[in-house]
């Protein structure tokens, strides 16, 4: 199978990576994988076109754009892997799931 070079969300769905999770404190302190708890901050990758206004059939814009940082539920959202970069945890949300859009 060939490679995924780019993936673009349908609708209003939103690609967001996952920030990494500190596993060292400001002292020094490695963190054991456990005590880490969940990142709830992420980045938008890729942004849908938006939902379908369902009388005139024009797309509703989405309030994030690629690069924005959001905060994200503790779960949901599709899991994205992608061969190239097992690292990143990419999830795919839809406009309603993001809790809020960080500044």
């Amino acid at each position: 199978a060939a490679a995924i070079k780019k993936i673009i969300p349908m609708l209003d769905r939103i690609l967001i990576q996952r920030a990494q999770a500190l596993t060292q404190t400001k002292g020094g302190i490695v963190l054991p994988e456990k005590s880490v708890g969940k990142v709830l901050e992420g980045t938008v990758l890729a942004v849908g076109p938006g939902t379908r206004n369902a009388s005139t059939g024009n797309h509703i814009p989405i309030g994030v754009k690629e690069g924005d940082r959001v905060l994200l539920p503790e779960f949901g959202g599709t899991k994205v892997n992608l061969d190239s970069d097992e690292k990143k945890e990419l999830f795919l949300f839809r406009e309603s799931d993001i809790l809020a859009k960080l500044e």
